[in-house]
């Protein structure tokens, strides 16, 4: 008997429970399970949103109280993002290895323990080490998720369902400075830790009882969804052993590694230093700096949500994998490189954030697109394969952190929005050469028959 509603163990239902099409499922409406993982997964990611850029916006009032510098605050975010970095391949391991059900359980109980240890930290140095181990749990978010969606989602609904879960992350971000914000002026900067980490606790739970590693397991999938989902992607195992040397051999996996490089160190500004500039270049309180940290990042969710949807629809009306997700992209990559050195160097500030609006629109029309390109070419190891790609981005991510800082101190903000420019240039460049419908690995037998 399946015990998919008690939440213990993954059950395989025997495979005359779940008739093919030929079988009549055909004729069967299919439930829509796989919408409810994805929508459980975007909530995954406003979480992991929320837990990180809470320090972005507490992090003038943690500088009065400690008297930490622009270089100690950068390296305070830095240390988060090279544990994020670092763990990224192993936060991917897990998730192909045993299991999205357990692996991201696992990981999301971990970083929220650390989300409310930050509550706690007394110096630099107890912050930086908490924000490390934050980042070691958050590291596997997203190379785990990624590999949940790959046994649920059909390929036509890849962009659209990638697009709304960083879209989701986006979403997290953005309200998360306003909330922040409002909560610091009432409790102090150590309440919102403690609130959201109550909040990643609860959703781990959620995610435990309600999702299986495959959709035969699940008992709330009818036969139809069964045999569609498996028509379109097959029923492959749900943990396979991982061809490390095939994937890493494959010149498309460092393509895409270093498209996203620049495209987490341009992100990552927005979500830690952004709020700082703002407060110090503009003038704004804490309270009207949490407004406008918030609304690019809001541009971002649809920027997200377009260009996940019109890549898919590309996809629909026959433009190929490769056009669809490579058209979107370079438009995105070249709309940020242009607006971004005009929002910094205008005085007015209404005017600065309605281009910083239009520039975190165009950066987000690429993240649901590469995270497509690591199903569209990872297939049962995507996993692995957005592990890869997500370790170099947050390297970019975790220099952006740590060299803002500096470059801010010595030339100014000017300089250190000109460089996310011409890593847009260069992102733009990189996605020429990527080519989505491509699968780093097809396994022998596949390719035999």
């Amino acid at each position: 008997m399946s015990v998919a509603g008690a939440g213990i163990t993954d059950t395989i239902v025997p495979s005359a429970a779940v008739p093919r099409v030929g079988d009549g499922a055909a004729s069967v409406r299919p439930t829509r399970v796989r919408h409810v993982v994805l929508w459980l997964t975007v909530l995954a990611y406003l979480i992991t949103y929320m837990d990180r850029v809470v320090i972005a916006t507490a992090a003038p009032s943690i500088q009065k109280e400690f008297g930490f510098s622009l270089v100690t605050m950068g390296w305070i975010f830095a240390s988060f993002q090279f544990a994020y970095a670092f763990f990224q391949i192993p936060g991917g391991w897990l998730g192909d290895r045993f299991g999205p059900r357990r692996a991201l359980t696992g990981v999301v109980l971990w970083w929220s323990t650390f989300t409310a240890a930050t509550a706690l930290t007394f110096s630099a140095g107890s912050m930086m080490v908490c924000r490390f181990l934050f980042g070691m749990g958050e590291a596997g978010a997203f190379p785990i998720a990624t590999r949940s969606l790959s046994r649920w989602m059909l390929p036509a609904e890849r962009g659209w369902a990638q697009g709304l879960t960083h879209a989701g992350a986006r979403l997290g971000g953005a309200v998360t400075p306003v909330f922040v914000a409002l909560l610091i002026v009432d409790f102090g900067w150590r309440m919102p830790f403690l609130l959201f980490a109550v909040v990643g606790i609860a959703w781990a739970l959620l995610w435990f009882w309600y999702y299986r590693d495959t959709p035969r397991t699940h008992r709330s999938v009818n036969a139809a969804e069964c045999a569609m989902i498996e028509d379109a992607l097959g029923s492959g195992p749900a943990r396979a052993k991982v061809p490390w040397r095939r994937l890493l051999a494959n010149p498309q996996l460092w393509l895409l590694s270093a498209m996203y490089f620049c495209y987490a160190y341009c992100i990552n500004i927005f979500l830690t230093w952004f709020p700082k500039y703002l407060h110090d270049t503009r003038g704004f309180d804490i309270a009207v700096m949490g407004l406008f940290a918030s609304m690019p990042l809001m541009a971002g969710v649809l920027g997200d949500l377009a260009g996940g949807w019109t890549s898919d629809l590309l996809v629909k009306r026959g433009a190929g994998l490769k056009l669809a997700r490579r058209v979107i992209a370079v438009i995105g990559f070249l709309t940020a490189a242009a607006m971004i050195p005009l929002a910094a160097a205008l005085d007015a500030p209404i005017p600065s954030i309605a281009c910083f609006c239009v520039a975190l629109f165009g950066l987000e029309l690429t993240v649901g697109v590469s995270w497509a390109v690591t199903l569209d070419i990872g297939g049962e190891f995507a996993g692995s394969v957005s592990a890869v790609m997500n370790t170099l981005g947050n390297l970019g991510a975790a220099i952006a952190a740590a060299v803002t800082g500096y470059i801010v101190t010595m030339s100014g903000w000017f300089p250190a929005f000109m460089v996310l420019a011409v890593l847009c240039l260069i992102a733009a460049i990189l996605f020429l050469w990527i080519d989505a419908s491509r699968r780093l690995y097809v396994p022998e037998e596949v390719v035999a028959a």
